[in-house]
């Protein structure tokens, strides 16, 4: 799928570039593939939208976080998105900076169990003591999951947690080897769809905000602001399209999630844009904003930072108002033609 979306990408771009007047810059954007806070990505490529701008998008796709901000040291890729979680970690190991949200993913990431052990898992949530949970480590799943165990009254320690990427999870759910599984959305679905899997608790039912997360390469980002302001100026037109148009949005969900290997029914990916808020430029910069002290992107992120620090994944929580910024949001505000753009739903 990465060869095939990068090649739509660069011909659009190209055709768009005498029409734009501006010259295209290249610019590496990373993401994972079926999953709808990506979905903005694919949709500004069918548009012809990065050549507006002057950008010629290449891609790279990566099945996690972790595998994506590792990529980040190499220099794989400049800009993307990613989980909460993983920016978390990307930036106190290989000095990322969390420019935006892509959205509120608190509905999306969650503990599933198997049709045959839902109900009573439900009932009484005590009894999930001394269970096996599959889920991805250091992830938003990881970290919904370990938030439903605390809403419980239930440790880390509590259960046996095995680490797996999100597929595998699927796999040992679905042939009876796992009973609780920490999956995120379209994952959730997929299992609720074809083997009857129920979602027993989300981070919204456990009072944890899981924000997904733009992410750039400070040292990208130092060198190039203004490509860094247009990559997101893109992505916000994307999202003002979608909702606009949520029937062809969707049906290019379904082409989108397909070529990532995921099929759900037309009634999930509508469920995907009734749980998962977005923002648009006005309110980026209302959850970016730090008047008063520090912003509600800050307040995600710190909470997001102790529990990792908690898990042992981090030996320190680093400080949000560090790697957080919203200069580059505030300079598509700052510039007419890109505010416009960012704005624009057609």
């Amino acid at each position: 799928m990465k060869r095939h979306f990068a090649a739509i990408a660069a011909g659009i771009t190209l055709t768009f570039a005498a029409a734009s007047g501006y010259a295209q810059t290249p610019i590496k954007i990373s993401y994972q593939p079926a999953l709808y806070w990506a979905l903005p990505f694919y949709v500004a490529a069918e548009k012809g939208w990065y050549g507006e701008v002057g950008l010629k998008p290449e891609f790279s796709t990566f099945p996690a976080g972790v595998p994506q901000i590792a990529a980040s040291a190499a220099k794989s890729w400049d800009v993307g998105g990613t989980g909460s979680v993983p920016a978390t970690l990307g930036a106190v190991r290989y000095n990322l900076l969390t420019i935006g949200i892509t959205n509120d993913e608190s509905y999306g990431n969650a503990l599933v169990a198997t049709a045959k052990t839902a109900d009573a898992f439900m009932k009484n949530p005590a009894s999930i003591k001394g269970q096996t949970i599959v889920l991805t480590a250091n992830s938003t799943g990881d970290y919904a999951v370990q938030s439903c165990l605390a809403k419980w009254g239930l440790k880390k320690t509590d259960v046996t947690i095995k680490s797996m990427g999100q597929a595998e999870i699927i796999s040992a759910m679905s042939s009876g080897n796992a009973d609780l599984g920490g999956l995120w959305a379209p994952n959730t679905y997929t299992m609720e769809e074809k083997a009857g899997a129920k979602q027993i608790c989300s981070g919204q039912d456990a009072g944890a905000a899981v924000p997904g997360a733009l992410i750039v390469r400070a040292d990208y980002a130092k060198e190039n602001p203004k490509d860094v302001a247009a990559f997101l100026a893109v992505y916000l037109r994307a999202w003002k399209w979608m909702n606009a148009h949520q029937p062809e949005a969707i049906a290019l969900m379904k082409k989108f999630y397909e070529e990532g290997g995921v099929t759900i029914s037309e009634a999930s990916m509508k469920k995907e844009f009734s749980t998962r808020p977005v923002y648009d430029l006005a309110g980026q910069l209302k959850i970016l904003n730090r008047v008063g002290g520090t912003s509600d992107v800050d307040g995600w992120m710190t909470k997001i930072s102790d529990f990792m620090k908690a898990a042992g994944t981090l030996p320190e929580a680093p400080v949000a108002t560090n790697y957080v910024t919203d200069q580059y949001m505030k300079m598509v505000d700052a510039d007419p033609k890109l505010k416009e753009f960012a704005n624009r739903a057609n």
